[in-house]
């Protein structure tokens, strides 16, 4: 498979596969690429020719008014246009900042997507989603705001550390619990690492995966879209109460993953023995499965409370009903909740 077509209410798009330096070759002349110190320094040989580069700080704190501002600024003063290409070259945070700054720019902008990393090449990259922090909570700024193409280099990863393998492998994990068991078995018989030759097809069926779910429920109206969200409600507000920065994002949602599995079997929603499976899975594949902050439980639940999922003042959490479903449980007690914390 050298390319998926995604759906949405204005079109489609296509993700193509193909190595880095193909994948830079193919943008427009009159292109603005946003990249972050980390990955610039890594392939600024590759962007010799690209005119108008923006390197931004690396870490979720870029994800903010005051840098957006900046690169809205930017766009501004190079002469960029309604038809320049912006260009997303980065990791997660890189991409969100990126795609937010082309939905608003001039009312929209064409928007390419080059995710350097795991977690963005199996998930933030795809699904037109977009946006930035505010303090007050994560991703509460944002659009819908769909490419016009998404370029996948899987050569990329090669130059992962291990710990930034491990925190994309949390959603790649994400999404054999949540719809795919046979992910699940498949990711317990033969772990991968950066080099693995299963990578590529792994990234391609997660990718498959969430194009399912985003082309029926491409506005997160119908609830079928929260499902993505499984660990993100605990995950995020481990994020936030930890400042943005010392916990990943991956490995914040593998926290929460175990949380929300424990959750699921107090209310019986999901079945006894899971919350085990889930945490020998993330922890063989290096990631945290419980982390200090879990000893914050007034600060979590006042974090979890803005979650975009929250109803008229009630909880509601993704949660599993085996391993390979997953569905939205809303009015979530909160007595329980604190409980699943404690005892996770």
């Amino acid at each position: 498979m050298n390319s998926i077509r995604i759906g949405h209410s204005n079109g489609s798009y296509e993700v193509i596969f193909q190595n880095l330096e193909a994948a830079l070759a193919a943008l427009p002349d009159d292109t603005r690429v946003v990249t972050d110190s980390h990955v610039f320094s890594h392939y600024r040989h590759l962007l010799h020719s690209v005119p108008h580069i923006k390197v931004i700080e690396p870490g979720e704190h870029s994800k903010s008014i005051s840098v957006l501002s900046e690169v809205l600024s930017w766009l501004a003063l190079t002469r960029a246009s309604r038809q320049t290409t912006i260009c997303a070259l980065g990791g997660g945070v890189v991409g969100d900042l990126a795609g937010f700054a082309a939905a608003v720019f001039m009312r929209g902008a064409p928007l390419v997507q080059i995710p350097t990393s795991l977690l963005a090449q199996v998930d933030s990259s795809v699904g037109g989603k977009v946006g930035i922090d505010l303090p007050e909570g994560k991703n509460l700024a944002g659009a819908f705001y769909p490419p016009v193409r998404v370029s996948i280099p899987i050569d990329a990863l090669e130059s992962l550390p291990t710990r930034q393998f491990a925190n994309g492998m949390a959603e790649v994990w994400k999404y054999g619990f949540i719809m795919d068991r046979e992910l699940v078995e498949t990711l317990i018989k033969e772990p991968l690492h950066a080099s693995h030759e299963a990578l590529r097809p792994i990234v391609e069926r997660c990718i498959s995966l969430k194009a399912r779910i985003v082309q029926e429920d491409e506005f997160e109206t119908l609830g079928i879209r929260a499902v993505l969200n499984y660990g993100h409600t605990v995950g995020h507000a481990v994020e936030i109460v930890t400042g943005y920065g010392p916990v990943l994002h991956g490995e914040a949602i593998s926290i929460g993953m175990v949380v929300e599995a424990r959750l699921g079997e107090m209310l019986g929603v999901t079945p006894h023995g899971v919350t085990k499976t889930v945490r020998e899975c993330l922890e063989a594949q290096g990631l945290p499965t419980s982390h200090e902050s879990l000893r914050l439980e007034d600060s979590l639940v006042h974090a979890m409370y803005g979650d975009k999922k929250t109803v008229r003042g009630r909880l509601a959490l993704s949660l599993l009903t085996e391993i390979g479903q997953c569905k939205l449980i809303e009015g979530v007690d909160e007595g329980i909740l604190r409980s699943a914390i404690r005892d996770s």
